[in-house]
């Protein structure tokens, strides 16, 4: 099989660990070749090649900061095409899917969202339906595009020193329709993004409002903060933080549920993390289904005496 592409998702050349893991998966199927747009590749050079990829394509262009997503979906076409690439790669993302998206259509190929896992032949795992079953698929139309949840897959090194080639491209009229006209830069927590972290500490109606156990422990573990619906409906953490059908989608190595009752809405935003430990007081809560360890207890209790435990062992 020929060059599978691998869309670089970084900022300012810091790439993230998403990008790290879909290069393990490209190895399996074939020549991982990344493809880095926009400024900051003298940063991201080293990285690359410490996890494998043998070819790096280059596109360095102002429309990538100034218009919308399209100017990176036609970038990346041209690149498939001209390289004749076996398939290509995004992280699931809302820019991600949504580049994906558009050059499944550009490249006429089939897509597939979501992936949890990517084989050899680029034949796809998913969890659907609500996590209710999971499923086998696979593009027979094209180069398959497919984008793959973050923490799908444990990033491998595998050092190599890629040929570079710099690429110009020519954007269309349409991709220059929606111009960014401002930006303005989340407030920092100092905690992982959310979708990426390998911990997730998440918080629900058991926390009457009061996130301060749940921030601890989150600190002490180096974990991202997530919150239930009803803990965001209820005003009591930012939607941003949803974790979800109607929120985000996360697959950590450890999720912590403290004071979530489990319904199949939360469940499904993340039941295919690796290890599931559950606090709750009531014993009867549906989420203890799918809890590798629970605690039956109030979370207003367990979970101080879980983060200094941890800080003691830690100092």
């Amino acid at each position: 099989m020929g060059e599978v592409l691998v869309l670089v998702d970084h900022v300012d050349g810091v790439v993230r660990k998403t990008t790290l893991e879909l290069l393990t998966l490209a190895r399996r199927a074939g020549e991982p070749a990344a493809v880095f747009l926009g400024s900051g590749f003298d940063a991201a050079r080293d990285t690359l090649g410490e996890y494998g990829a043998a070819k790096v394509y280059v596109v360095e262009a102002p429309e990538f900061e100034q218009f919308l997503v399209v100017p990176k979906a036609e970038a990346l076409a041209q690149i498939a095409q001209a390289s004749g690439a076996a398939g290509v790669l995004v992280t699931s993302s809302p820019e991600g899917k949504e580049i994906a998206a558009r050059l499944a259509v550009k490249l006429g190929s089939g897509i597939v969202t979501d992936a949890v896992d990517v084989a050899a032949d680029l034949s796809t795992t998913q969890s659907v339906f609500a996590g209710g079953y999971t499923v086998t698929a696979q593009v027979t139309t094209g180069a398959p595009v497919i984008t793959v949840k973050p923490n799908a897959v444990t990033p491998e090194p595998a050092p190599a020193t890629p040929a570079e080639e710099k690429v110009a491209v020519a954007f269309s009229e349409a991709a220059t329709k929606a111009r960014i006209v401002e930006r303005k830069p989340r407030a920092a927590t100092g905690r992982p993004e959310l979708t990426e972290a390998s911990i997730v500490v998440s918080g629900g109606r058991g926390t009457g409002g009061d996130f301060a156990p749940v921030e601890a422990l989150a600190d002490a573990l180096g974990a991202a903060v997530g919150a239930s619906r009803a803990a965001v409906d209820s005003g009591w953490y930012p939607h941003a933080y949803q974790v979800g059908q109607t929120g985000k989608t996360v697959s950590p190595q450890l999720y912590l549920a403290c004071g979530i009752s489990g319904a199949i809405q939360h469940r499904a935003g993340m039941q295919t993390s690796k290890t599931i430990v559950v606090v709750n007081k009531d014993p009867e809560a549906p989420i203890f289904a799918m809890a590798d360890f629970g605690v039956v207890g109030d979370l207003h209790t367990v979970l101080p005496q879980a983060t200094a435990e941890i800080e003691k062992r830690k100092g």
